[in-house]
């Protein structure tokens, strides 16, 4: 594995907690975490983010989805797609980090943020709650098209963040890319031998009880 030191250091540009909130879909009415304000500090826990809120609890939170994280370069991209400023936070992250580093994101890939250790756990997949949040119905086909899902990760080292601290990659030696399990989602009958090569990584429970069922389904 490289020196972590030679990968490296980003910056944790933003910090962003929920109290939740109501939010319209459709002909609905239901509360979200989605909407979520910055603030200086927060203390991270192998459930998540102290004093943040996860309405959701079926596909949102968990140990494995314990913290969401996404980037300001790929805000930033956004922005320049959207033709407006996406602030930190507007897809529902908890923390906002200046990048993900060199290379693509690996399952398994750690961040550390000064006492905490991240692991990349899983890509984000979108939803109507997030359409929704942006105002736009169409935004799930443009959040797929795009492939800048962020990840969830799993808390390895609880601890306190603070902004601006710096951020090191410890980059894992597997190969699976948090695009690849990205695509693999939307797959209906991916290859018994990519199942079990993602499945031999440390991939969220949520996604790993999914593509266990169905190379179960697969073997008969």
């Amino acid at each position: 594995m490289p020196d972590a030191a030679t990968i490296g250091v980003m910056n944790l540009t933003s910090i962003n907690l929920s109290a939740g909130n109501d939010i319209r879909v459709g002909q609905r009415v239901f509360r979200t975490g989605i909407h979520k304000t910055p603030v200086a500090s927060a203390q991270v826990e192998p459930l998540g983010l102290v004093d943040d809120v996860v309405v959701n609890a079926k596909h949102h939170g968990g140990p494995d989805q314990a913290v969401y994280v996404y980037s300001a370069e790929d805000y930033a991209w956004w922005s320049e797609m959207l033709g407006r400023p996406l602030a930190a936070g507007t897809f529902g992250d908890n923390l906002t980090l200046s990048g993900f580093g060199p290379g693509p994101l690996r399952i398994g890939d750690r961040y550390r943020i000064g006492p905490v250790v991240l692991e990349v756990a899983a890509p984000r997949i979108p939803c109507s709650t997030l359409a929704a949040h942006l105002g736009d119905p169409g935004f799930i086909d443009r959040f797929r098209a795009a492939d800048r899902p962020g990840f969830y990760a799993r808390v390895i080292t609880p601890g306190l963040v603070t902004v601006d601290q710096a951020v090191t990659l410890e980059p894992t030696t597997g190969d699976v890319t948090v695009s690849e399990l990205f695509a693999l989602w939307y797959e209906r009958a991916p290859e018994p031998s990519v199942l079990m090569r993602v499945l031999a990584t440390p991939i969220a429970i949520r996604m790993r009880e999914r593509w266990s069922a169905l190379l179960n389904d697969q073997r008969g």
